[in-house]
């Protein structure tokens, strides 16, 4: 009898190529999330005449957009490459959408954004006050009808590339990292605006954290083997720090921040905080399963068994 074989690679070099990602794209999946989440409670804040927590959400919507679009393009190495991603538009590519959504949210949350800074200073030019404030509220939800977008294409563009981490997750990354960007949203906006309008923004950072950390339960019975490198090494750590966060942030929220302002500022912190290491935690669990081809075979072989394409014993 021939023993099961054991798998493995030339010289035990990776199958699979890490992406060449540094920590750039890590704090873009974070900062895209949290202005997309932004966008969509500002939106509802315009909409329900919550003046102080539209202009927070506006101008964290503002300020993560600009700030995920500069870590984009750092990472790039040259602003020219963002703009030759734009030279097609390929509905099947997630990067080619994604880069197109990104293109035309900036400007929409930037002008909203503007505006809220704009009417914060005491030296305003009339005319163009005016323009900005006659275009904030239509910026601002056109911007949001693109949040949705902004927020889980990353996840879907994680799972398209053969790492095998992000691949075996592909059905629950957009979900958590839309849960995730709801989360930090509502608990940036808990940090900036004071209880009495900040009941909107609790519910979101709630709502978020509770999906987020649903979706994540069911991405690690998902993933398989992978799922290991969610839990060893520097993955384990930002994890597991990330759940321990969303639950205090989450609880504290129903339970605190709606009667104390320190406690809301501390559970929304807590929030933000956690949804960094979410983001951190995938990256850096995707690369780990890229750099060994254990995580590779494995899962192929017993595709194949499944499929009745290799006998054993």
């Amino acid at each position: 009898m021939v023993p099961p074989a054991t798998f493995t690679s030339y010289y035990g070099r990776p199958i699979v190529k890490a992406a060449p990602w540094e920590g750039d794209i890590p704090a873009y999946l974070f900062l895209g999330g949290l202005a997309a989440g932004s966008s969509l409670l500002a939106a509802g804040a315009d909409l329900a005449n919550l003046a102080e927590l539209r202009r927070v959400a506006r101008i964290a919507a503002f300020a993560g957009g600009a700030a995920g679009t500069a870590a984009l393009i750092h990472d790039l190495g040259r602003p020219s490459r963002f703009l030759n991603m734009m030279r097609t538009a390929k509905p099947t590519s997630p990067m080619s959408m994604g880069t197109w959504v990104l293109a035309v949210y900036g400007p929409l949350a930037s002008l909203a954004g503007t505006a809220e800074i704009a009417g914060m200073t005491r030296r305003r030019i009339p005319i163009a006050g005016g323009i900005l404030d006659a275009s904030a509220r239509p910026a601002g939800l056109l911007a949001a009808a693109l949040a949705p977008a902004l927020a889980s294409y990353t996840g879907v563009l994680l799972a398209d590339t053969a790492t095998p981490a992000w691949h075996a997750a592909g059905r629950e990354l957009p979900f958590v990292f839309s849960g995730s960007a709801a989360a930090s949203a509502g608990g940036l906006a808990m940090i900036g605006t004071g209880i009495g309008q900040a009941a909107p923004a609790r519910r979101m950072a709630v709502g978020g954290a509770v999906v987020a950390l649903a979706a994540e339960r069911r991405m690690e019975r998902s993933m398989g083997l992978s799922a290991e490198t969610l839990h060893s090494g520097k993955a384990k750590h930002l994890f597991d720090a990330s759940r321990v966060l969303s639950v205090a942030g989450a609880l504290g929220t129903v339970v605190f921040a709606g009667r104390h302002r320190f406690a809301a500022r501390l559970c929304g912190a807590a929030l933000v905080a956690g949804s960094i290491c979410t983001r951190f935690a995938i990256f850096e669990a995707g690369q780990e399963s890229a750099r060994d081809p254990r995580y590779t075979v494995v899962p192929q072989r017993e595709r194949l068994e499944r499929a009745g394409g290799v006998q054993t014993g």
